[in-house]
C-alpha cells in the first residue's frame, strides 16, 4: 500500500534528456524530465519539464496539470484556434487532445500527469 503523505521537499530528481515521444515537426527542440515523483504503479507522474524552441505532433493519452514557470508557446488543438501560454500561465490537458505544441521560447513547466 502506498504512503499516504509522500513529502517532497528534499527531492533531487536526476535529469533525463529527449525522453519525449511526441514527432517533431519544425526545429530541434530539446527536452530535460526531472521527474520528482513516481506512483508505484507508474500511472501518476510530477516534476518539471524543460523544453528549447521547436514543434511537436501531439496526442494525449493521460490527463494533464501544467503550470508555466517560464517561456511561451503555442498550443493548436486540432479543429480549434491556436492557445498562446506565458509564464504563470495554468492549465488542463484533457486525455484525447490532438494537435500541435510549439515552443517559441525555452519553457519550463511543473507538471502533474495523472
Amino acid at each position: 500500500m502506498p504512503k499516504p503523505i509522500t513529502v517532497l521537499r528534499d527531492t533531487h530528481p536526476l535529469p533525463v534528456l529527449d525522453a519525449c515521444k511526441w514527432e517533431k515537426l519544425e526545429g530541434d527542440p530539446h527536452t530535460v524530465n526531472l521527474n520528482a515523483y513516481t506512483s508505484e504503479d507508474g500511472s501518476k507522474i510530477m516534476g518539471t519539464w524543460i523544453c528549447t524552441p521547436g514543434k511537436w505532433y501531439v496526442e494525449y493519452v493521460k490527463w494533464e496539470y501544467c503550470h508555466f514557470q517560464e517561456g511561451y508557446c503555442v498550443i493548436t488543438p486540432e479543429g480549434m484556434a491556436p492557445i498562446h501560454l506565458r509564464a504563470g500561465d495554468i492549465f488542463v490537458v484533457e486525455p484525447g487532445m490532438k494537435g500541435t505544441w510549439e515552443v517559441v521560447e525555452t519553457v519550463r513547466k511543473y507538471f502533474v500527469f495523472a
